[in-house]
């Protein structure tokens, strides 16, 4: 896997905290029962999880917990992965899915671990993607990513890796020249004519298939999944770069949680094989879940402190 830290010119720009979706109570109670005070384990997941294919199997999991924490376990949608974060800290929640961007900021406030990650076939030498750049097939102004310059662009979100870190890192090595920023690249006219976030890789690529933006970034397995459930046609856009390898996302918890249900957690979910589940919320059918640890985080924390202190 090619080393994210050869990117050392970055900055990204301010992100603004959002409130998690209201109903979910705090864990401030016995540290050693999974459900806290109230008797409830939270599983926080971002947009990008969160569709209406994804709640039945995010619901089935919940259940499938249940029966081995044995407590209550509700999942809840976070307006986006700095909201995670805040709850992670804050006690609203237990445990959540995110990408390594994501958990490269959450390491800064809160003392979070990841258990496991996604692995395609459960193989961990399989444990990456690619964020891609795409535009509308019909876009012959557009076939590389030195053709972006000038069009508009949708990230994803400031925390997102594949949406955000990653296709900013990328751009700035395209146009050595240029001597680009990440607030350059999220600035209007200064290298694109116009750029915003989508909020979820879903969002932005239907906004290239509708011509409302020309160029968004997103997983290239998320990609896959919209185009196999039929929410994109593959002839309605063209790759026109794909990045050096990610480390998948991993699920975590909370500094709250405790030893003994940190190993139940980590037991539970290596030995999980819900097809729905991975096809639906991981979006890599055949995927299984392997034990990771911080370490295999590492390039990506070490880039965000690059960034930090740039």
């Amino acid at each position: 896997m090619r080393k994210t830290h050869r990117i050392i010119s970055l900055a990204l720009c301010a992100v603004t905290a959002l409130t998690l979706a209201s109903g979910c109570g705090g864990k401030n109670g016995d540290p050693s029962s999974p459900g806290g005070e109230d008797g409830v384990f939270t599983i926080a997941y971002a947009p990008n999880e969160s569709t209406t294919e994804s709640a039945d199997a995010r619901n089935g999991m919940a259940e499938d917990l249940k029966e081995v924490l044995g407590c209550e376990v509700e999942e809840i949608q976070a307006s986006d992965y700095n909201a995670i974060i805040e709850a992670l800290r804050t006690g609203k929640a237990d445990m959540a899915y995110m990408g390594s961007q994501a958990l490269a900021l959450g390491v800064e406030r809160t003392e979070l671990e990841p258990i496991v990650m996604k692995a395609e076939e459960g193989d961990k030498d399989k444990a990456i993607y690619h964020s891609v750049l795409i535009t509308q097939s019909s876009n012959d102004e557009i076939n590389s990513i030195e053709d972006i310059r000038g069009k508009t662009m949708a990230f994803v979100d400031p925390d997102s890796t594949s949406g955000n870190l990653v296709p900013t890192a990328e751009i700035i090595q395209a146009f050595p020249e240029e001597e680009l920023n990440s607030d350059m690249l999220h600035t209007n006219g200064d290298f694109f004519e116009a750029v915003s976030f989508s909020g979820s890789h879903q969002a932005g690529l239907q906004a290239v298939v509708k011509g409302d933006v020309d160029v968004v970034p997103i997983s290239d397995q998320i990609l896959a999944s919209e185009i196999a459930n039929g929410h994109a046609a593959q002839d309605d856009i063209k790759i026109i770069h794909e990045s050096a390898a990610i480390p998948t996302e991993a699920i975590v918890v909370a500094e709250h949680v405790s030893q003994e249900t940190r190993d139940t957690l980590r037991e539970f979910l290596i030995s999980y094989d819900n097809e729905q589940y991975f096809t639906d919320v991981i979006k890599v059918p055949g995927a299984r879940f392997v034990e990771c640890s911080m370490s295999d985080y590492e390039d990506v924390i070490e880039l965000n402190k690059i960034i930090n202190e740039f």
